[in-house]
């Protein structure tokens, strides 16, 4: 059974969440594990292309890492549902992170090329930390939706603030240095934060073992609603790689190229901002109902950043822009969150969420690619136009499985009367 919850009920609702038992200890492990996330690309990034000369190559090992871990992460979250998280994060973190320190000896003694894709490919097996940690306030708060709205967008902010620090703290730890820098500290920090995280049993969900119900054993991703979802978590992601890339492109052409990272930095801390403001709200209607709204708000404000730019030219506008249009993006991913909890099947919580991520990653690298692409044909002013086009396509997918879900199924019909006297 989970930890009592005090019988005072603060006004603040993220004092309620951290008045339970064990909380705030679980989620300092688990900032520490997430802070990583953001430091690994990047790290590498920097280290292959100064070490080999080629952002082709650091670029493809990057790649690679991301489509090992779209496949490797379901399986690792299935495992964790069925065996626990403690008894699975662990040594799925040892091998991630031998991965890492593989790839580091490997760039710094001019391994073959090689070698860089099969060590960072191993990264593969990180857990999801913010899913374990969504998953453990589910178990927490069972029964209090409004409590597990504020623990997602808790969730979400600290996605936003990991998503900031992450990449900057990269830069200037291989910057001031050396180029290794980055990935041997993200390796202690993604190890201290996951025992930390995983010493935490006392509000350690129970493992559900292999379950024999038909509803229980059934994949995630057969269950009513989630596919559209998922591919709408796809072009949700999208929206985050196209702006990423279209945005540093323009502050390069004009010819601000570090400030690139400070801007990008706002639109984050809008989001985190507007997470937290979300959370702190108690929400109202219907679950797909919220949904289609915040896909609606995203999709509006998206087109800020285009409309700065291109009656501006201003960066002082674009970062104006791109602060207020982070605002919808994470209302959108907490009310999306939300969903998939609804939607996944009993015992498979980690699994379902990591699809969602796995999606949502997807979607980054497709973004990036065709935001690359639009500004090399179009220019970096109208690639801008990509995360317009990404977040109305979010909003359509939210509208169609918003009424694929609202439609009840058909009940068989009634067996035909007797007509026996």
């Amino acid at each position: 059974m989970p930890p009592a919850r005090p019988r005072s009920t603060p006004r603040n609702p993220y004092t309620r969440l951290f008045a339970i038992p064990g909380a705030t200890a679980f989620t300092l492990g688990n900032l520490i594990a997430r802070l990583p996330m953001g430091m690994f690309s990047v790290s590498a990034v920097i280290m292959i292309s100064g070490a080999r000369g080629s952002y082709a190559l650091a670029g493809a090992v990057t790649a690679t890492g991301l489509a090992a871990t779209a496949v490797v992460a379901p399986w690792t979250a299935r495992l964790i549902d069925r065996h626990g998280q403690a008894r699975v994060a662990v040594p799925a973190t040892a091998i991630a992170a031998l991965g890492s320190l593989s790839l580091l000896l490997c760039v710094r003694y001019g391994a073959p090329d090689w070698t860089l894709f099969a060590s960072y490919a191993a990264t593969a097996t990180t857990p999801n930390t913010g899913g374990m940690s969504r998953a453990r306030w589910a178990y927490l708060l069972k029964g209090d939706a409004p409590a597990v709205h504020t623990a997602n967008s808790f969730e979400q902010a600290a996605d936003e603030l990991c998503f900031m620090l992450g990449p900057v703290l990269a830069a200037f730890l291989c910057g001031a240095l050396f180029p290794q820098a980055g990935t041997l500290i993200g390796v202690v920090l993604l190890l201290t934060g996951v025992l930390t995280f995983a010493a935490q049993r006392a509000t350690e969900p129970p493992p559900q073992g292999r379950t024999h119900s038909s509803e229980d054993a059934r994949s995630p991703l057969r269950a009513r609603g989630m596919p559209a979802l998922l591919v709408g978590f796809l072009a949700t992601g999208a929206v985050f790689g196209s702006l990423e890339v279209v945005t540093i492109a323009y502050a390069d052409e004009r010819g601000h190229k570090a400030a690139a990272g400070l801007i990008l930095a706002l639109q984050a801390a809008g989001s985190c901002a507007a997470g937290l403001v979300y959370g702190a709200v108690r929400p109202r209607g219907p679950l797909a109902r919220r949904y289609l709204l915040c896909g609606a708000a995203m999709a509006a404000l998206m087109t800020l950043p285009l409309l700065a730019v291109t009656l501006t030219g201003s960066l002082t506008a674009l970062s104006g822009a791109l602060l207020v249009a982070g605002m919808a993006t994470a209302p959108t991913m907490v009310t999306g969150m939300t969903l998939v909890q609804h939607r996944t099947p009993v015992g498979r919580l980690n699994e379902g969420m990591t699809l969602a991520v796995t999606g949502l990653l997807g979607g980054i690298a497709c973004g990036a690619a065709g935001g690359g692409w639009a500004v090399e044909r179009l220019g970096p002013a109208a690639g801008y136009g990509v995360p317009v086009a990404a977040a109305c396509l979010a909003l359509l997918l939210s509208s169609a499985q918003a009424c694929a879900t609202s439609t009840p199924r058909r009940r068989p019909a009634p067996p035909p009367a007797s007509n026996a006297a």
